[in-house]
């Protein structure tokens, strides 16, 4: 490519930056150039066989699930060495200094941020993700999500957005990208064109964003418009097809056309590039997944994503085949040197780019993600006038826990019965197992039951949803008439459409113990309810605002 492009936005190469990726690319095989294109995940190989990647196949980024700090830094260092281009070192900064450190800072969900409605709180998240990367190295984040939420079924979207207002996604993704950028680490915001419509996942098979053109324009393409626009770094596309713009930008296109955005020329470099302007590096979601897989021979798909716009693939089934196939294509000219080496330049840029020099945030990450925390429970429903509870009025709490119990940093009942423990009232553990059928003569009239829910969204899960006990389904307030119920979700806003004549109800959207302590002392009293729910958390339906 035409390296003075470079000088232009997101990198605004200097001149010796420029030189620099001119005469990188030239010292470059093909082989060197096609391992460029990849992006690693570390975890999924052994030790000698990342170290082979980097220093015989050229592997361009490599990217680590959490482990403690000093281990995720080690291995980092010791890949430098063997790397004749420095690494792109990557991590899904999704939720803080979490998404690359096990014993980093879980500041909290995307949805939780946006229910402090307070972009201050977004900034502290970002300046979060941006100090504990930065810790270990990492310089490139797979973040932010900036689908939108519209589908309250979507099993993947859920807390990882910024909710279903794309006002409020712009506002916050636009205000993250900037701060991480600002700081240093590149932003991937992720998954154009844009998940949240559909309601099943695109690891398992690709998945649709069926908005009319008019409508993705007006929300998921001015999104993407806009912080291209502001200097978005990079883009992370999903297995996801948006026949309607692919139409609307080619009207020509057949069936075989209507490709996810992975795969798709018209989306990628049609819309992405040609309209939207974006001179940023374009990456794959994992390649790994069903909704890649599923649609023509891998042989044929890998350098395809490249010669469709794409600039690097992200994971792989088998890297060094992968590279392979890049060096077929090549070599029978289904992909042009042309077209590779603008697509190394690309990432060569953003390589120059993440070597200046940054500063370092100023922020207390833990203070932070208790004032988030603070501003982001929201108060759905009290029909029953519940709040606040007092030890005087229900001295004694009935606690159940749905879901998985485990926290980041501790046991959701524990943490929820040491705090009501410590602030005089009686707790019980209720056991559905343990107990029978009842009527409703007997209830105790100072008792309140409390149900604490944790039911994350997550990748290969078809549903969020909750299930009750095989025993009569007895964790479920049947009896909302006779005593009082309160439900917290720690996870999923959207658990009244399986319990919507609960009376009280709080979504908390991240199970922390910040989270934990703020729900609760909301629901005594000792703070006001402040979030502002990004979501509909009704579902739409009637029954649920009884």
């Amino acid at each position: 490519m035409d390296v003075t492009k470079l000088r232009e936005k997101p990198f605004y190469l200097t001149e010796t930056e420029r030189d620099w990726v001119q005469s990188t690319l030239a010292s470059l095989t093909t082989e060197e150039k096609a391992g460029q294109l990849f992006c690693v995940l570390g975890d999924a190989n052994t030790p000698e066989g990342l170290i082979d990647l980097v220093q015989n196949y050229h592997v361009s980024g490599v990217l680590f699930r959490p482990n403690p700090q000093k281990e995720v830094k080690a291995k980092y260092d010791s890949l430098d060495q063997y790397a004749k281009v420095p690494l792109l070192k990557a991590a899904n900064l999704e939720e803080g200094g979490a998404g690359v450190l096990s014993d980093g800072t879980y500041f909290g969900s995307e949805l939780q941020v946006a229910a402090a409605d307070d972009l201050t709180c977004t900034e502290a998240f970002a300046k979060t993700c941006a100090l504990e990367g930065r810790s270990v190295g990492v310089n490139w984040t797979f973040s932010p999500v900036v689908d939108i939420d519209v589908n309250f079924r979507n099993p993947i979207t859920n807390v990882r957005t910024f909710g279903s207002d794309p006002e409020r996604v712009l506002a916050n993704a636009s205000t993250f990208v900037r701060t991480i950028q600002k700081y240093g680490v590149a932003a991937s915001c992720k998954h154009y064109p844009g998940d949240g419509v559909d309601y099943r996942d695109q690891h398992l098979h690709p998945t649709y964003n069926d908005l009319s053109a008019e409508e993705w324009y007006a929300t998921y393409g001015k999104i993407y418009q806009t912080l291209i626009d502001e200097g978005l770094m990079s883009v992370m596309v999903g297995h996801i097809v948006q026949p309607n713009v692919i139409r609307a930008y080619n009207p020509a296109a057949a069936e075989a056309d209507l490709l996810p955005g992975s795969q798709s020329k018209e989306l990628l470099t049609g819309v992405l590039r040609n309209q939207f302007g974006f001179n940023g590096v374009i990456i794959t979601d994992a390649t790994i997944m069903g909704g890649y897989t599923m649609t023509m021979p891998r042989r044929e798909a890998i350098p395809h994503s490249i010669a469709a716009g794409c600039d690097m693939l992200c994971f792989g089934t088998d890297i060094r085949e992968d590279i392979s196939y890049i060096l077929d294509a090549v070599a029978d000219g289904r992909l042009s040197h042309q077209r590779l080496d603008e697509a190394v330049a690309r990432v060569l840029a953003l390589k120059a780019t993440l070597r200046r020099d940054y500063p370092l945030p100023d922020i207390d990450p833990k203070a932070e993600q208790r004032r988030c925390a603070d501003e982001a429970v929201t108060l759905v429903k009290d029909n029953q006038k519940l709040v606040p509870v007092t030890a005087e009025r229900y001295p004694n709490i009935r606690l159940m826990t749905l879901g998985q119990d485990a926290t980041y940093d501790g046991s959701l009942t524990e943490l929820a019965a040491n705090y009501l423990t410590g602030q005089g009232f009686q707790v019980e553990r209720y056991d559905p197992m343990e107990d029978d059928l009842h009527g409703t003569r007997d209830l105790p009239g100072d008792r309140l039951t409390l149900i604490l829910c944790n039911l994350p969204a997550a990748s290969n899960q078809t549903t969020v949803r909750i299930k009750w006990c095989d025993k009569h389904a007895l964790e479920t307030p049947r009896f909302v008439h006779e005593e009082p119920y309160a439900f917290i979700s720690f996870a999923n806003p959207y658990h009244l459409q399986d319990i919507p004549r609960v009376p009280t109800f709080i979504n908390a959207y991240t199970a922390t113990a910040a989270t934990v302590a703020a729900a609760l002392s909301k629901l005594l009293g000792q703070s006001p309810f402040k979030g502002v729910s990004p979501v509909d958390p009704f579902c739409g339906l009637h029954d649920a605002h009884l």
